[in-house]
């Protein structure tokens, strides 16, 4: 079977842009690496059911900087330019599609703020809501210049969480059908955790919260009635004499809940966590992803294969997983994808 995943990219070398790339599931390889659409820094895109693409991107003219939103025709190829959405400012480093609402959200890490639009018949967006995150930060370097959302998706009930590696902080927010956000809670992760991602295991009423500048992994209870998460146990992705640099980035939950997967970048490994019956984690092992710098990973429709993008290396992985053990086995590397960022696939969003 071939099933196809979109990688979004930094365009500082290589890249051209936003590519779309094939995965044999029979020969357990990826091939046919396509340029579907030039544009700057598409770092991180996902899909509507109606088959638009929605990426982060920006413009560049001298000092000139415009970001936000490149909306794309994904029933063509190349994919044909719908709008583009831009503010003054560089773009966003997190979008997600709310299908039941028909918005969309992104969260700007180096301005702070969260944007949602409504989506229009077309696939075309109006801006109906912003929130800047302001006040507290965390006390590591990368912190210092104030709050950094870093995610911003839907929970379980339909509520908004957007993480931000700033502040230290897990927020939640209600969403109003025409898209106004009303924040409910907030939880205050340990300074310098530096939360940079969120997965949920609806089944156990937990959250994992990947910790980017801290390397560390919280497996965080969720209470769906009071709109709050509190922190239950807190573990290291690296190993004990791990000095040199290291910086988590994507965290993945396997369908049936039983493991937990955790990009490191410097360390370059997947770290492999096995979930009990409540959501508690343990260590399985570390994966050696063949490449530099593991932005980001995914798993193909029937969890027996995971693909990891390393943006350093400028190279693709795939890895057999056991669904017993939850171990990784590498089955291909150095297939060449440039300066990869995101990886996305297709038929998740489109079923």
């Amino acid at each position: 079977m071939i099933e196809k995943f979109l990688i979004g990219t930094y365009t500082k070398r290589a890249s051209k842009g936003l590519y779309e790339v094939e995965l044999d599931t029979e020969k357990k390889q990826l091939q046919n690496l396509q340029l579907l659409a030039e544009a700057t820094n598409p770092t991180y895109v996902t899909l509507s059911k109606k088959n638009v693409i929605y990426s982060v991107a920006k413009t560049v003219n001298g000092d000139d900087v415009h970001g936000g939103v490149l909306v794309l025709d994904g029933k063509e190829r190349p994919a044909g330019t719908i709008e583009t959405d831009y503010d003054k400012g560089t773009n966003p480093a997190y979008i997600s599609v709310d299908e039941g609402r028909q918005l969309v959200y992104t969260a700007n890490y180096h301005t702070g703020v969260i944007n949602v639009y409504k989506i229009a018949s077309d696939g075309t967006l109006a801006k109906v809501d912003e929130v800047k995150h302001e006040g507290e930060i965390g006390p590591r370097p990368e912190q210092a210049d104030g709050a950094h959302p870093h995610f911003a998706d839907l929970t379980p009930d339909g509520r908004l969480v957007v993480v931000d590696l700033g502040q230290d902080r897990v927020y939640l927010y209600d969403v109003s059908d025409a898209g106004k956000l009303s924040e409910v809670s907030y939880l205050d992760m340990e300074d310098g955790f530096g939360p940079r991602h969120i997965r949920f295991d609806a089944d156990k009423g937990v959250a994992y919260l990947v910790g980017e500048l801290s390397s560390n992994v919280a497996v965080l209870d969720y209470d769906v009635v009071a709109g709050k998460f509190s922190v239950r146990e807190v573990h290291s992705t690296i190993p004990e004499d791990w000095t040199a640099h290291n910086g988590c980035a994507a965290i993945r939950v396997s369908k049936d809940g039983r493991f937990v997967y955790v990009s490191n970048r410097g360390n370059n490994t997947i770290a492999v966590f096995e979930s009990d019956a409540k959501g508690s984690l343990k260590f399985v092992e570390r994966a050696s992803v063949e490449g530099d710098f593991p932005r980001d990973f995914n798993l193909n429709a029937d969890e027996s294969l995971l693909v990891v993008v390393n943006q350093e290396s400028d190279n693709g992985t795939v890895f057999e997983r056991n669904a017993d053990t939850g171990k990784l086995t590498v089955v291909q590397k150095d297939f060449s994808v440039p300066a990869a960022v995101c990886i996305a696939r297709e038929d998740e969003f489109l079923k």
